[in-house]
């Protein structure tokens, strides 16, 4: 979080963003976790059986689809950016300022 707030450059603060959302995984991973757990989508396992939670599971999952979906917008964006004003340094962007 540190080098996404200090960042004075925008791919740097870009990849400060997808660590920092890294920690989401881990939460959502920790929240579906059960110790000594079993998959749930198996049929034959008995009923009473301590199982994991799926839905967890498949937030992690689609939260790593939205990162990488996200991360790459940007990415086009800052070269862009890049292109048409020849830097991606966010406080030499002075045309932006309004």
């Amino acid at each position: 979080l540190h080098g996404l707030v200090t960042s004075r450059h925008a791919v740097h603060a870009i990849g400060c963003l997808s660590v920092v959302q890294s920690g989401t995984y881990v939460l959502l991973l920790a929240v579906g976790y059960r110790r000594g757990g079993t998959a749930p989508y198996f049929t034959d396992i008995p009923p009473g059986t301590l199982v994991t939670d799926p839905v967890a599971h498949a937030l992690t999952l689609t939260d790593v689809v939205v990162g990488a979906a996200v991360s790459a917008l940007l990415l086009a964006l800052v070269l862009q950016t890049a292109k048409r004003h020849g830097t991606a340094d966010p406080d030499a962007l002075t045309g932006l300022k309004g």
